[in-house]
């Protein structure tokens, strides 16, 4: 469904009791909502699922870039704000989980918990310059050109192999990504400067990660966990960087563990 905040119209599923905690779920850059089917499916018996597409992409409207991650967290606390949910677990990642570090900066009493997920706090240089060398390609030649490495990126060898039906599918929402969209939320990300405050962070949290995630590897998230105080960190083996869709099975037991841990209070 789509729905107007902020003057930007925003695609959003959102499915269960209105009663169950909300699991509100952010999507990677150059992806959309379909991309937690696997969450959707096996948590919406006990919980409310909030998906929605990332301004600019999937069907969300792109506005002319550039995006700055607090306008994309404004964003979330404004579809909230005009569904009625007044708390929320936040499950986001890579640019979904630097979505949730803002909402966990700047609006933690919206939040019940944070679950970042291969993603990451800081840009150091050779991050940068990957950015750097990416939004002139696509502002150039598109989307096209990046399917391909993007796939190589996401993804472990085997787990390419071994679902072709998932790769056509991510294939193809990577490449109907909107230019203008990818550009802005990439250029979001430039600005990520998170890590030195993430001590301040006072919220159940757990930072999953691909144990073969090279594009955000588990000492980016190691670096997160060592800042919250009584965050969770935990790798998904076998998993690259999209490691929800690669490995489902320990991905959503991980997630699932950490839930019902804070429902009995531990």
């Amino acid at each position: 469904m789509l729905i107007e905040i902020n003057g930007v119209k925003i695609n959003y599923e959102l499915e269960g009791k209105e009663e169950s905690p909300c699991l509100t779920f952010s999507n990677s850059l150059a992806a959309n909502l379909s991309m937690w089917n696997p969450q959707a499916q096996y948590f919406k018996e006990n919980y409310r699922i909030l998906r929605y597409d990332t301004r600019g992409h999937g069907q969300s409207e792109a506005t002319e870039p550039p995006y700055s991650l607090e306008t994309l967290a404004d964003d979330v606390v404004n579809l909230w704000q005009q569904l009625g949910i007044e708390k929320s677990h936040f499950i986001g990642l890579s640019l979904g989980g630097m979505i949730g570090q803002s909402l966990a900066l700047r609006c933690p009493e919206k939040l019940l918990s944070m679950a970042i997920c291969d993603s990451r706090s800081d840009c150091p240089e050779q991050y940068r310059n990957n950015w750097h060398q990416r939004i002139p390609e696509v502002q150039e030649n598109g989307m096209g050109p990046l399917v391909e490495p993007t796939i190589t990126r996401w993804f472990t060898e085997d787990c390419i192999n071994a679902k072709p039906e998932m790769m056509a599918e991510v294939r193809e929402m990577v490449g109907a990504t909107s230019k203008k969209g990818y550009i802005g939320c990439a250029q979001a990300i430039l600005g990520l400067n998170y890590l030195d405050s993430l001590n301040t962070i006072n919220l159940p949290s757990i930072f999953i990660v691909g144990a073969q995630d090279t594009g955000t590897p588990p000492e980016a998230a190691k670096a997160m966990h060592e800042k919250v105080s009584g965050s969770i960190y935990q790798e998904i083996d076998p998993a690259a960087h999209v490691s929800n869709m690669e490995n489902p099975l320990a991905f959503n037991k991980a997630l699932e563990d950490f839930l019902e841990n804070i429902e009995k209070g531990t």
